[in-house]
């Protein structure tokens, strides 16, 4: 059954500074997948907003979770896109359907191939060659985190780890 994008609806900063649901419109999102994350940092959860902010996620097999909930909590990293608000939500809209038909496979059909799925549908950047790797990739380089907590959130069980096996092996 196709889903209908929602229509986009106006964030403002007001919003945000007084603590209601982080929206991130026409972005794509990332959170940590632990405990993956916390042994490779680039390893983790990505989804794809809707021009109104509202997050989706291939978050297990046949389901695509539009709630705007991501399935591993908040976002804490973001990549801000433009791109047509219609154009965007149709494409968004097209891979959500496309992935509740599809089963959840950790290494080569999960919520990356999700997102490069959308981003395919439109043509973003004018290409069509989107995949996992380069996503994961772009998001560790380009995306933004939204708070130093978030920093942390994402660095500090690697270090950790990092720290504990320089102890053991010196």
């Amino acid at each position: 059954m196709p889903v209908s994008p929602p229509s986009p609806t106006p964030v403002s900063d007001a919003t945000l500074l007084r603590g209601e649901r982080p929206l991130y419109p026409m972005s794509i999102c990332w959170s940590p997948l632990p405990p993956l994350t916390w042994l490779c940092p680039v390893i983790g959860h990505m989804g794809i907003a809707y021009a109104d902010g509202r997050v989706c996620d291939f978050a297990g097999p046949y389901f695509v979770n539009d709630s705007g909930h991501m399935a591993f909590g908040k976002p804490t990293r973001h990549l801000p896109l433009r791109a047509p608000a219609g154009e965007w939500d149709e494409a968004v809209g097209k891979a959500n359907d496309a992935y509740r038909k599809r089963t959840h496979n950790i290494c080569c059909d999960n919520c990356h191939s999700h997102v490069a799925r959308a981003l395919n549908e439109m043509g973003y950047g004018g290409r069509r060659d989107w995949n996992m790797v380069k996503l994961a990739l772009w998001m560790f380089v380009r995306g933004r985190f939204g708070s130093v907590g978030d920093v942390v959130k994402t660095f500090l069980p690697f270090a950790v780890i990092l720290f504990i096996l320089l102890l053991v092996v010196f």
